[in-house]
C-alpha cells in the first residue's frame, strides 16, 4: 500500500510533544512559547499557569485570534480569573488544556483555517 506525506496548510506544524519539550516542523523547543499557523514565538517567559497575568497575553493578543489555547504542561491549571477575563472581555476565546490536547486541537484549527494562537508551557 502506497503511503502519502500529508502536509498541512499552514506553516507551522507541531509533530510531537513531551512534558518538556515540544517538536515543531522545524525545530525543536524545551522553553514556554507561543505559535499562529504562520509564526512561532520563542522564549515565552512565562512557566507556571498560576502566575499567569493579563500583560503575558499582550503578544498573543496582537495576533488577533478567535482563540487561544493554552497548554499548561502535563497537566490542565487554570490561571488566575483575570487572565482568563483579559481575552473574554475581548470576545476571543481562550482554553485551558495540557499540551497535548492543545497540539492537537491547533492542529485542527489551523487546519480549518482559523486564528488561532496556541501557548505552550514548558519548564525549561
Amino acid at each position: 500500500m502506497p503511503f502519502l506525506l500529508n502536509q498541512p496548510d499552514y506553516a507551522v506544524a507541531i509533530l510531537a510533544v513531551r512534558e518538556d519539550v515540544v517538536v515543531l516542523s522545524d525545530r525543536t523547543l524545551t522553553a514556554s512559547f507561543h505559535l499562529s499557523p504562520t509564526a512561532v514565538r520563542e522564549n515565552w517567559p512565562v512557566r507556571d499557569a498560576a502566575a499567569l497575568v493579563p500583560a503575558d497575553l499582550t503578544d498573543l493578543l496582537a495576533d488577533a485570534p478567535e482563540v487561544i489555547l493554552l497548554g499548561t504542561g502535563a497537566r490542565q491549571v487554570f490561571p488566575p480569573t483575570a487572565v482568563l477575563a483579559a481575552c473574554l472581555t475581548r470576545g476571543i476565546g481562550i482554553e485551558v488544556m495540557d499540551n497535548h490536547a492543545a497540539a492537537r486541537t491547533f492542529a485542527i484549527l489551523a487546519s480549518e483555517g482559523r486564528r488561532v494562537v496556541a501557548a505552550f508551557l514548558l519548564p525549561g
